[in-house]
């Protein structure tokens, strides 16, 4: 795979991913639950070389949770909703976190 078209498609050996229905299987869920959170613009697939669907480990971190708040009765598009935010969070977190240890690093004495 060439630098141009990383982003273009997905090879097994560079960026493991898993096929829709082993991913529903990974879920215990069906294909169907997975295109709900494509459509509800929770998950992305990304596409094989093959044009053929594949999720992240990541995504499918994202689909479990939102498969566990559908489970405890939230509405699907809630449920992807308060996933979405939940991340954005955390990202954010961690980018403060990033933030404090640099100002800690280059400014130690406005860490006390």
């Amino acid at each position: 795979m060439t630098a141009d078209d990383s982003y273009d498609r997905l090879d097994d050996d560079d960026y493991p991913a898993y096929t829709m229905g082993r991913a529903a299987d990974m879920l215990g869920t069906t294909p169907n639950f997975l295109r709900a959170l494509g459509e509800a613009r929770l998950i992305t697939p990304l596409r094989s070389e093959g044009g053929h669907r594949r999720y992240s480990r990541y995504q499918l971190r994202i689909a479990a949770r939102a498969r566990e708040l559908v489970d405890q009765g939230t509405p699907i598009e809630a449920a992807c909703r308060i996933v979405i935010l939940e991340d954005q969070l955390e990202e954010a977190q961690r980018i403060n976190a990033e933030h404090r240890r640099t100002a800690e690093v280059t400014n130690p004495t406005a860490a006390a």
